[in-house]
């Protein structure tokens, strides 16, 4: 079988090789006629099934592979079409590794080789497939779609590239690699061409075909906007050919310009007082005090009974007396000092018997000790006794307050 196939291979090189003019003239122009000094080569190029009649009564034309590898050959971007059946290719990977599988669990080497060898070729296909539609769709929008003449055919081949960028995407997402992981199972060969190749293939095409579409709809709001300026400037011609004796004025001695002419910035902004400014301070004040307040709404005049005699005496000096709390704390603090030793404030609210509850007790030494200055501070060392808050994180509950001396 592998003999027969090798002769065919080779005797279809050389009909390509021994035609190569006649098969590019059919490539560039599109189709042939079967009469002229060429008939006994196109013959055989027919019965060799280069070249292919569509319909009845039709020119021939060449076959769908030959031309795609000659568009592959030659990077011919006028005619190069994407695959976006990704569904289809899924299959046929799926159908070969069953039927790998099968012959490897019947020990059939020889059968399980070949499915091995197709699944390899469908598997790496379809990875260059996919690969080479990007490529089509790169070389497309470096190009701006340059093999259309017109504006709106570009954005018609625009449009037509979004929606082969969407299908492939969607493709893709059929792709569910757990699934793949359990058709291939602890088969090495299966599990590096199902899960390894297929999944950075798929990963770095679904990046570049993110890029792609971004791209495509940027290039897309270009051509739209070129689309809109070009409308704009056909109607203002058609206009002028049906007013040849129209005349543009002179928009510049009117009082209100219109809006499409009024594009420069004004030359004065408008004037406002700087208020920030002090220099002005002497101008500003002079014209408040020339404002003149007006008020008609009616007062009613209040009249003393009897005059009232006040006297400008010297203010008589006051204390305000200490809070009894806080000079307490400042007792404690002394008491600590006094003995040196470690001393608990609610023991010491205790043995003093002191008439302040304990919370604000507790409050009040902490308040003390923070409000000392910095260098006495350093002389005291305060910890709070307590636990964590059981139902709320971070909170910490203080049951008592120990100072002594640092």
């Amino acid at each position: 079988m592998s003999s027969n196939l090798h002769q065919a291979g080779v005797t279809l090189l050389k009909q390509l090789g021994r035609h190569a003019e006649l098969v590019m003239d059919v490539y560039l122009s599109g189709s042939v006629s079967e009469g002229g000094d060429k008939a006994a080569a196109i013959e055989k190029l027919r019965k060799a099934d280069i070249l292919w009649r569509p319909e009845p009564e039709q020119e021939l034309r060449l076959k769908r592979s030959v031309r795609a590898l000659l568009e592959e050959a030659l990077s011919d971007e006028r005619n190069r079409q994407i695959d976006a059946n990704v569904g289809s290719s899924l299959a046929t990977i799926k159908t070969l590794a069953d039927h790998y599988k099968e012959a490897r669990h019947a020990v059939d080497y020889s059968a399980s080789e070949a499915y091995l060898s197709d699944l390899s070729e469908h598997v790496y296909s379809f990875a260059e497939g996919l690969r080479y539609s990007i490529r089509v769709l790169w070389s497309r929008i470096n190009n701006e779609f340059g093999y259309v003449g017109t504006i709106n055919a570009k954005i018609r081949e625009n449009e037509l590239a979004q929606s082969q960028v969407t299908e492939l995407l969607n493709g893709l997402e059929m792709f569910q690699f757990s699934e793949l992981g359990e058709i291939a199972g602890d088969i090495r060969e299966l599990r590096k061409l199902l899960v390894t190749t297929l999944q950075e293939t798929l990963s770095d095409c679904t990046q570049e075909l993110s890029v792609v579409q971004g791209r495509l709809l940027e290039l897309l709001g270009r051509f739209r906007q070129i689309q809109g300026r070009t409308r704009l400037l056909k109607g203002w011609l058609l206009y002028t050919d049906q007013h040849p004796d129209y005349r543009v004025a002179d928009h510049v001695g009117h009082k209100q310009l219109p809006r499409l002419f009024n594009r420069a910035d004004a030359l004065l902004a408008p004037a406002a007082v700087d208020v920030n400014n002090s220099g002005y301070e002497t101008e500003l004040l002079g014209l408040v005090a020339q404002i003149k307040a007006i008020t008609r709404v009616g007062r009613d005049s209040e009249v003393r009974e009897h005059d009232v005699a006040f006297s400008l005496v010297q203010a008589e000096d006051f204390d305000i007396p200490d809070n009894p709390l806080k000079l307490a704390v400042e007792e404690y603090f002394c008491a600590v000092i006094d003995s040196g030793l470690r001393q608990s404030a609610l023991e010491y609210h205790q043995d003093k018997q002191l008439n302040w509850d304990e919370e604000s007790w507790l409050y009040q030494v902490i308040c003390g000790y923070e409000g000392l200055p910095e260098e006495h501070r350093r002389y005291f060392e305060l910890e709070p006794i307590g636990e964590p808050d059981p139902v709320y994180t971070g909170n910490f509950i203080i049951r008592d307050v120990e100072l002594w001396l640092a």
